[in-house]
């Protein structure tokens, strides 16, 4: 099993209100099958401080048949979850978190690239795309939890 090549990035940290969300952590992974490889950056901010931290680039293996399953498996999940209409209105799933994921058949964010506000959206999701949501996210931190 192989990767596609992608992009993603996941925010934690995308409520805000009149001024823009403040990030608790944001962590990019890139998938690049040309060179069997997944990067992945992360940057986390220690409670109570005001920015996040430099960020903390590695590489780990794409090659390995459990990382392909679940990136595969998170691609899988965001093909069938809804994101709020409009962008950035609502924190639909209720995580104070977003992800943003491209590849070449496959373009889905939900949060806005600003964060969400105090709108409400008009796509609301199932409790089982809530669940989906959150093993998305299970598998990015993942992910990023596997050595280089």
């Amino acid at each position: 099993m192989s990767i596609p090549e992608f992009s993603l990035r996941l925010q934690h940290g995308i409520t805000g209100g009149f001024a823009p969300p403040t990030p608790e952590a944001i962590i990019t992974v890139t998938g690049i099958p040309t060179q069997n490889l997944i990067n992945i950056t992360s940057a986390v901010r220690p409670k109570g401080t005001p920015s996040l931290q430099d960020a903390v680039p590695k590489s780990i293996s794409a090659a390995d048949a459990h990382t392909a399953a679940l990136v595969n498996e998170l691609k899988d999940i965001l093909k069938t979850i809804p994101t709020e209409s409009p962008p950035g209105s609502e924190d639909i799933y209720g995580m104070d978190t977003s992800i943003a994921f491209g590849s070449e058949d496959l373009m889905w964010q939900n949060g806005g690239p600003q964060g969400c506000g105090h709108g409400e959206s008009s796509v609301k999701p199932t409790e089982e795309d809530k669940v989906k949501f959150r093993r998305a996210v299970d598998i990015v931190k993942e992910l990023q939890a596997k050595d280089a």
